[in-house]
């Protein structure tokens, strides 16, 4: 009889922890609470996907530059996931829309009714304990045709989880509600204004300007929209808030987290008497030095709804009176960007916030067919800087209350990015822009570095690396930097209509001034945490339609185009074996450049300097490099544009 070989050598040690899948190269990370985060390899992943519970084996207690551990799945607990959203295969499979799931589901049961590229929603089924073998899944649901609009917005609310709209029935209930009552004083004498978008779906700030009580002061009301008097805790809308989180927008669809019906009666409309929470700030006016503030729960009337448009115009042209102001409105106006332009200088020279200024590219789609009209660009003008100002102190005072009160909140938190993390984006500056960042982790010298960053069309490819080696803002119940902003008492208390977090905030302060049941901070962490990931699933549905809308308004343009096909001004952003990845800033659209589609003959990819080489005139590609590009191909599942170079 043989005898069993005794196992010798080192117990590698395993532990527990949800996956989650890269967008490209098959690799993945594997997420453990109140631990380092595990590196996956693409060969050792198993069969995965993301949201996975799974046991890891750790194999390499620091891999490469220091990022942290390494290790290989060998076990799925639990499947993440129920259901997924994808395009129907030749073969009875489904390509998925999530570009973070590797591999297709194979199809069991009826196909009857859909057709080859057809949107489906598939429910997968048990594969066996160990989830070893592939895939499979049952048809649940259909959408429509790929590249059909309404059936790529549908896919996408699907694909995200996100609510259903509130019925005809929510909104004629909500119409109904009466707030809550509360001792309110009368602000309505105060000037006051809104400044929002010029299509703002909600109304839930406004500004106020007038003289302080002591010479060279003034007084700066920020008041918002008194949710907590209309929600009830637990009550029905408060479960259908909470459910949702926050409101989504997404091009040609809106899903509010409260019903329309009640958004209109909360949302502070020009000339009705509105009830507030509001904040009033008294401060020195040749300096912008907060030097008190008071809160109370109030009734203003709003003199004028402005948008961001008009009162940039304003900024840059102060001597001409706008039409349909009167001389008084100017003044006013005048006065408040004036003061606010001080606070905004003084709090920079403070806290030392970090200058990121992004542009945002938005699908514009027609309301009635939802087909994309066109691209309009989102960037932080003066004007909204004026209303961002006025809302970070507000945010800023009420956390600070919350604080010194002993008072259970939800704060903003941003945590410092890994050291590691910052010397990788360090070394691909130097290597690839040939530009020095100095040290980074010196808030002093990265707010230098994003200062100077050159005008040209390498700065939102730049940005983009950098915000990628930054980890996400969040919510918390205890109050922790917030890397971005430079704070360190931080919550988000002004838009109770469209996020659950500043509800939850305004509830608190309610139950405070009533002498109410706060929540506790146990339950308050439970929600911050759920919260943080709501939001997160909400930004990226609205990434997903967005770059598909992106991809109509590009096949429009094509049709129109097709004896001249447009030409686009593009910036390698990452340079791969199979191809190029490209920033196109006119669309605010991240391109693929296949390597077979590159010109001057034959290339060659170095692995080490992550480059191509040409075999014909001595070209090279790599990032940071302009290249001219013309629409190849559009992906309507995985959202992507394929593009080749022209002379």
């Amino acid at each position: 009889m043989k005898k069993k070989r005794r196992k010798t050598g080192h117990q590698l040690p395993e532990t527990e922890g949800i996956f989650t899948a890269a967008s490209s190269g098959g690799f993945g990370f594997v997420e453990r609470s109140g631990q380092e985060t595990i590196f996956i390899p693409a060969q050792k992943t198993g069969k995965a996907i993301t949201g996975d519970r799974v046991t890891v084996r750790i194999t390499a207690r620091n891999g490469k530059r220091n990022l942290g551990p390494v290790g290989e799945i060998v076990r799925i607990l639990s499947r993440g996931r129920q259901y997924v959203v994808g395009e129907l295969l030749p073969g009875r499979l489904l390509r998925a829309l999530d570009e973070h799931f590797n591999g297709n589901v194979k199809i069991t049961g009826s196909v009857r009714g859909i057709r080859i590229g057809d949107w489906i929603k598939v429910r997968l089924l048990d594969c066996g304990g160990k989830f070893t073998e592939a895939l499979r899944g049952e048809i649940v649901e259909k959408y429509g045709e790929t590249g059909s609009v309404a059936a790529d917005l549908k896919a996408v609310a699907s694909e995200f989880d996100l609510p259903a709209p509130y019925s005809e029935a929510d909104n004629r209930a909500a119409a109904r509600l009466a707030p809550m009552k509360i001792k309110r004083e009368n602000l309505r004498k105060l000037f006051t204004v809104t400044v929002d978008p010029d299509d703002a779906k909600d109304f839930d700030d406004a500004i106020s300007i007038s003289d302080g009580k002591t010479a060279g002061t003034v007084q700066l009301g920020v008041h918002i929209a008194d949710v907590a008097a209309w929600v009830k805790p637990r009550g029905k809308w408060d479960r259908k808030a909470a459910e949702r989180g926050f409101s989504a927008y997404l091009p040609g669809m809106f899903l509010p987290m409260l019903p329309a019906a009640l958004t209109a009666q909360i949302s502070l409309r020009r000339g009705a008497v509105c009830p507030v929470h509001s904040l009033l700030f008294t401060i020195r006016e040749s300096t912008g030095k907060i030097l008190s503030v008071r809160r109370l729960h109030a009734e203003i009337q709003v003199n004028k709804r402005l948008t961001y448009d008009a009162v940039q115009n304003f900024i840059e042209h102060p001597r001409i009176r706008p039409l349909h102001w009167t001389e008084e409105e100017r003044v006013n106006i005048l006065r408040l960007i004036r003061l606010v332009c001080r606070m905004r200088r003084r709090r920079e020279n403070l806290e030392h916030p970090l200058s990121i200024e992004t542009r945002e590219i938005r699908a514009v789609c027609d309301s009635t067919t939802l087909t994309p009209t066109g691209l309009k660009e989102n960037f932080s003008r003066e004007a909204e800087q004026l209303v961002e100002e006025c809302m970070l102190a507000a945010n800023s005072a009420v956390a600070e209350e919350l604080l010194q009160r002993s008072v259970p909140g939800i704060f903003r938190v941003h945590a410092e990015p890994q050291e590691a993390k910052l010397d990788d984006f360090s070394r691909m500056m130097h290597t690839e822009f040939h530009t020095a960042t100095g040290n980074l982790t010196s808030r002093m010298e990265c707010e230098n570095f994003l200062r100077n960053l050159p005008d040209d069309p390498r700065k939102p490819v730049i940005l983009s690396n950098f915000l990628r080696s930054l980890p996400r803002a969040l919510y918390d119940a205890e109050p922790a930097l917030h890397y971005g902003l430079g704070k360190y008492r931080y919550c988000h208390f002004t838009s109770p209509i469209r996020r659950y977090p500043d509800l939850l905030v305004h509830r608190q302060l309610w139950a405070l001034d009533t002498k109410g049941k706060l929540i506790s901070g146990k339950n308050l962490q439970e929600e911050a945490m759920r919260c943080s990931k709501l939001e997160e699933r909400n930004d990226n549905a609205y990434f997903a339609a967005n770059d598909r809308m992106k991809l109509h308004y590009l096949y429009q343009q094509a049709r129109e185009d097709l004896e001249t096909p447009k030409v686009y001004e593009s910036v390698i952003s990452r340079v791969m074996s199979a191809g190029l990845l490209i920033s196109i800033a006119e669309l605010g659209l991240f391109g693929f450049l296949p390597a077979e589609k590159l010109m001057r003959g034959e290339t060659r990819f170095n692995h080490k300097s992550r480059r191509f080489h040409a075999s014909r005139g001595h070209v090279q590609y790599k990032c940071g490099d302009i290249l001219y590009v013309a629409l190849d191909s559009l992906d309507f599942v995985r959202g992507r544009a394929v593009f080749r170079p022209v002379q």
